[in-house]
């Protein structure tokens, strides 16, 4: 349904270079990235609201690089939810049927289906001054739905919630695009967040996409080292070739199924390390002795770092495993892991 060609944008000094994607018929696609990339001023072409210095912008096969706003039929929630404070929360949501030239009538009934959808129906006779933060993000929401467009088009929607209301309108954001069918395009900085809502993602960094696919997939096997590490990838690793199924990590070898000439990294998923006191028969190739470095909490998990000699290794052990193990700083461990656990990646 959209596709952006050789998309060219400037900003100052930053630069949009050579972007292309395409969000399907029905598509939750999020485009993720740190602060400065370049997200939202993607998501303001899309909408119109910036003129692209060069590409192309399609919607249904139709070129619309030059329409504007109000002629593209798009939906845009900005995080700071943009509610008209002299309106109440009916007339805000009713305001994008009504610019439509829809009736009083038409318009009201629009805004009262949204608001039901989003939760918000208790709210309508109420002012924007009025409503906490979870609240303003459903009226918002709900105004974008009210039109029913095709493409809602979404900056950083939870960002300035509390992570209560962050998590409630998450789910609520997947249910929403289930029952109404539209494309989303969702920009967010948050990596859970687009794990949880992505149909496919893309990765923008300095201004680039450098990877689209479905999450799982980018999150398992990044196209590059600069993503995996944005990613927050654990144990990704400066690696060398050293021979079939063989690659050099820090000075120590290990096996590892997909290694070939020309891999700069490999990354072990901190879940496929198992640690223990004694080395045991295992079919795994890889097993190799440290001592204990650090640890961190992660989720109900601890995240325990083993300084191998040559390289640090995560992994992850339950709250009681680290008990029985008796793991402290300098406790001698073996971490053991399969060969096709190491996932390689080129530069």
């Amino acid at each position: 349904m959209l596709e952006v060609r050789s998309l060219c944008l400037e900003a100052g000094d930053f630069r949009l270079q050579d972007l292309d994607l395409a969000v399907r018929e029905g598509e939750y696609f999020v485009l993720l990235g740190p602060s400065g990339s370049g997200k939202s001023l993607f998501l303001e072409a899309v909408a119109g609201l910036r003129r692209p210095a060069g590409g192309r912008i399609a919607w249904k096969g139709a070129d619309v690089t030059c329409l504007p706003p109000e002629k593209r039929g798009f939906s845009l929630l900005y995080q700071d939810y943009a509610l008209f404070p002299h309106l109440t929360v009916e007339e805000n949501i009713a305001y994008g049927p009504r610019s439509k030239g829809r009736s009083r009538r038409e318009a009201r009934e629009a805004a009262r289906r949204a608001a039901e959808l989003v939760g918000a129906s208790h709210l309508l006779g109420r002012s924007p001054a009025n409503l906490s933060g979870g609240e303003k993000q459903r009226v918002a929401l709900a105004r974008a739905l009210a039109p029913g467009p095709a493409l809602v088009l979404l900056d950083e929607p939870l960002s300035a919630l509390d992570w209560g209301n962050r998590r409630e309108l998450r789910r609520e954001l997947k249910s929403l695009h289930r029952s109404t069918g539209a494309a989303f395009l969702h920009v967010t900085h948050d990596p859970e967040e687009a794990l949880y809502l992505a149909d496919r993602m893309g990765v923008m960094l300095e201004g680039r996409l450098r990877g689209i696919g479905p999450p799982e997939e980018l999150f398992r096997n990044p196209p590059d080292p600069a993503v995996g590490a944005f990613l927050g990838m654990r144990n990704l690793l400066p690696a060398r070739f050293s021979g079939p199924g063989r690659c050099e990590v820090g000075g120590v070898e290990i096996a590892a199924a997909s290694a070939a000439e020309g891999l700069s990294h490999v990354w072990i998923k901190p879940e496929d390390v198992l640690l223990s006191l004694e080395p045991f028969p295992s079919s795994a190739r890889n097993q190799l002795r440290g001592r204990v470095a650090d640890w961190e909490p992660a989720g109900p998990l601890l995240a325990v770092k083993v300084d191998l000699g040559g390289f640090a290794l995560a992994a992850m052990v339950t709250r009681r495993s680290f008990q029985e193990l008796a793991l402290g700083p300098g406790k001698e461990v073996y971490c053991t892991f399969k060969s096709s656990a190491v996932v390689t990646v080129n530069e």
